[in-house]
């Protein structure tokens, strides 16, 4: 049996929990959806506040020169290339996952003609998916999307793949794939992969060029904490630069933008996947969401989000028995820094839950997602989270008819 006690003993110890402070989290909340939307860092409220007052308000248009955002993309690119294992200059923050997704696709499925299909698992995230779907329609040269069950992902490669497209972490059951064993193995096919990092970036470890990835996005408002519409980010591994050719071909990705050459020169290098002008206002929360990121361990990182998610899973199993079925992998090494649950009324209960100061999310069909983002969530958070959940199952309270109202966002 565990007890608050034991959550209590767990944060004393934890080497990351002066972290919490440099984050604004309001008092009494326990906030386990960093997955969706990470936690304030207090020094974007500055950094932001200076991008606006001063370099807007007082620099203008010289602050492109003056305070260097014409740098930006890849300066914030290089210091997210330092938490997924890739070299400077393999890593630009530009638009958002999806439209990332669409570049890398596009030159992904160039530089393997001849083969029509990309090849993807049937819970990979929608966009990911809605995207492969347009550019095939788009391209109307005979390629298709191939759905497979995750347990068949690397049978179903064959002769005919261009592209293996995966989400490294499962944003439903949070189960965690091989990233390097899986990206050896599309190789070992003759095809391509492009990673979707969303739900791992500054969550644990990640080592891009020592998998020998090709090309990989990710987004900056999860656990990268860089605030809401945050921009994304995308990888191009250096051996593929230099033919790396993407459809959205911006005067940010242009050779000489200033030039304004009548016909596009790619820039080179990791440029060449910009497209238009950088939002600067949230690159700089981003920039400034990073300071905080890079400080931290990341090995210290990945080792407290195994401790969180499993002493919430053995919390909510002994304080709820069978009322809810675990949906994330038991073993920890095999799930990212998410635990799920199913119940037949899911969103009711997270909303529900909401109501009593714990915000976890819903996913359908019957889904409670809960996220642990290490560097503010504590080990009391957990077990205070795993007591409430108990507390509604046991009183019916989301079977109240305000926690049944199906909001926008779930």
């Amino acid at each position: 049996m565990i007890a608050r006690i034991d959550a209590e003993r767990l944060d004393a110890a934890d080497p990351l929990n002066p972290f919490r402070e440099r984050f604004a989290l309001p008092e009494g909340l326990v906030y386990l959806d960093g997955n969706s939307l990470g936690a304030l860092p207090k020094g974007a409220v500055a950094r932001v506040a200076a991008a606006v007052t001063r370099e807007w308000g007082e620099g203008l248009v010289r602050s492109w020169t003056d305070a260097g955002w014409v740098d930006l993309p890849r300066r914030v690119g290089d210091r997210i290339a330092r938490l997924v294992g890739a070299r400077p200059g393999e890593v630009v923050c530009t638009d958002s996952t999806s439209v990332n997704v669409f570049k890398v696709l596009s030159a992904a499925l160039a530089l393997r003609p001849g083969r029509l299909t990309i090849v993807s698992e049937e819970g990979n995230f929608p966009t990911d998916l809605y995207v492969a779907e347009g550019l095939a329609e788009l391209l109307a040269r005979g390629h298709r999307l191939h759905l497979v069950a995750k347990g068949e992902l690397l049978s179903a490669l064959d002769t005919d793949t261009a592209v293996l497209l995966l989400t490294h972490v499962d944003y439903r059951t949070g189960e965690r794939h091989d990233l390097p064993a899986v990206t050896r193995a599309a190789h070992e096919a003759g095809a391509l992969v492009v990673w979707d990092l969303a739900h791992t970036a500054g969550a644990m470890p990640v080592e891009l060029d020592a998998a020998g990835a090709d090309f990989a996005v990710g987004c900056g408002y999860k656990y990268l904490c860089g605030g809401p519409g945050a921009p994304a980010f995308l990888y191009v591994a250096a051996r593929h630069q230099e033919v790396f050719r993407q459809p959205l071909s911006g005067w940010f990705g242009h050779a000489a933008p200033f030039a304004f050459e009548p016909g596009y020169r790619p820039a080179p290098g990791i440029s060449r996947a910009l497209s238009g002008t950088p939002p600067i206002l949230s690159m700089t929360a981003l920039d400034a969401a990073l300071d905080v990121i890079l400080e931290a361990d990341l090995s210290l990182v990945r080792e407290k989000s195994e401790k969180l998610t499993s002493f919430f899973v053995e919390a909510v199993e002994q304080e709820c028995g069978a009322a809810v079925r675990l949906v994330s992998p038991r073993d920890p090494v095999r799930r990212g820094s998410q635990v799920s649950f199913a119940y037949p009324d899911g969103y009711a209960v997270i909303q529900a839950l909401v109501a009593r100061g714990v915000v976890g999310d819903f996913r359908v069909p019957d889904v409670l997602r809960f996220g642990f983002a290490p560097l503010y969530v504590r080990f009391v958070d957990t077990w205070d989270a795993a007591r409430a959940l108990a507390e509604v199952l046991s009183s019916h309270a989301h079977e109240r008819p305000e926690f049944r109202r199906r909001l926008a966002v779930t």
